[in-house]
């Protein structure tokens, strides 16, 4: 009997070369899964379905984990406004722990003895999928192709076309991975330190002119409309403006940061709907909370990011968090202002009737209408004593 094994499939160049070798070289019995996480649409799916038993897998199963990734994590990233190193909202680091859960009970289910996933030796993904596959199956081997064979793109490409499977060099060139949460982009420039990526290698190109103004609803932290669209759910919200924002090129960025194993990594990215969202998210927040609440947020909000992408999700702790998160968000209701341009947007205001610069109490830089100036006086000349005190005694020391 061959050797059953499921492999974590994407339909792109690594788990294509996977299933080829796996089937082949190793003689086994593959039974790949693609996990949606809001990056692939209905016709793309059956393509991919289609690649793979052309490949010659045993069984193909496509699971939509779209809506359960964001309740159980994009949402927190959002109360969180997480850009890791003020930049990156995490939009494909944050989905591999949950295709790498359902990849993990897809391998309980099918009773597989082995599991796989493309990942390479030098990024990220090894460690996230790697590590769910120890908590969650422990008894499953896990097998990694490009990871133990150390290949290059050109050379899997070289193996599919020798092995009868037709795949054009200009396609593989760059790495994409497309979610809910935005895209990323991988390709040789982001290997350097000085090289940006070229327009044509990011998905959405630029398609209108102008400027476009609209408002984002939230209700309790979450997206509820966009101008008179309500959505049944935030998934949706998400999806519209990104189709929305897109046409406008917005949201590109190149992210710089320390991996998991150790090493400085860049990667090119465009998430016009996640940046958006976490900007005026992070502008009504600014309104309604108060000024500590905003400070424990941040220190809170950064962890989870961090250990998020370091594929900690199934810490406990992160479930304190997202209680945490998740309680600061009674008051963020309202809508935000935003304006659309070329390459960028605008946050120009916010309605909020929890907004917090209320006139009645004073105007910054205009009018004390709630303390009088000698209040002022009297509540400054405390506030001075601790520095007071302090260069007092330390100027006689140096005298």
């Amino acid at each position: 009997m061959k050797n059953k094994i499921v492999l974590a499939f994407s339909g792109g160049l690594d788990t294509s070369y996977c299933v080829k070798y796996l089937t082949q070289e190793m003689d086994m019995e593959v039974h790949s899964i693609l996990v949606n996480t809001g990056g692939f649409g209905e016709e793309e799916l059956s393509e991919i379905e289609t690649r793979a038993y052309n490949l010659g897998v045993a069984s193909h199963t496509t699971e939509d984990a779209t809506e359960q990734f964001y309740s159980e994590c994009v949402r927190y990233l959002l109360f969180g406004n997480v850009l890791r190193n003020n930049t990156y909202p995490l939009s494909v680091s944050a989905e591999r722990v949950f295709q790498a859960m359902a990849v993990a009970h897809h391998a309980k289910a099918v009773d597989a003895s082995y599991i796989a996933h493309g990942s390479t030796g030098a990024g990220n993904d090894q460690v996230r999928f790697d590590l769910v596959f120890e908590i969650m199956c422990p008894e499953v081997a896990i097998i990694t192709p490009i990871r133990d064979q150390q290949l290059s793109r050109k050379e899997e490409i070289a193996y599919l076309q020798e092995n009868g499977i037709d795949w054009d060099w200009t396609k593989g060139q760059y790495s994409i991975n497309k979610g809910l949460w935005g895209t990323s982009v991988g390709g040789s420039e982001t290997l350097t330190s000085n090289l940006s990526l070229p327009e044509q290698a990011y998905p959405s190109q630029l398609r209108t002119e102008g400027n476009r103004t609209l408002d984002l609803h939230f209700k309790n932290g979450e997206p509820v409309a966009i101008d008179d669209m309500e959505f049944k759910s935030p998934v949706a919200a998400i999806q519209t403006l990104q189709e929305i924002a897109s046409d406008y090129a917005i949201g590109r960025d190149i992210h710089v940061g320390d991996t998991i194993i150790g090493i400085k990594g860049r990667v090119g990215f465009e998430a016009a709907a996640a940046l958006i969202m976490i900007k005026a998210h992070h502008l009504l927040e600014k309104h309604n909370l108060t000024k500590w609440q905003q400070y424990w947020k941040e220190q809170l909000g950064n962890w989870y990011g961090m250990l998020l992408h370091e594929g900690q999700y199934l810490d406990p702790v992160m479930r304190n968090i997202e209680k945490f998160l998740e309680d600061t968000q009674t008051n963020i209701t309202g809508t935000v202002h935003v304006k659309l341009l070329p390459y960028r947007f605008e946050l120009t205001g916010i309605t909020s009737e929890f907004d917090l610069m209320s006139s009645k109490f004073g105007q910054y830089g205009e009018m004390n209408t709630g303390w009088s100036g000698q209040e002022v006086k009297g509540f400054t000349k405390i506030l001075a004593n601790q520095n007071k005190i302090f260069a007092a005694i330390n100027s006689q020391k140096h005298d």
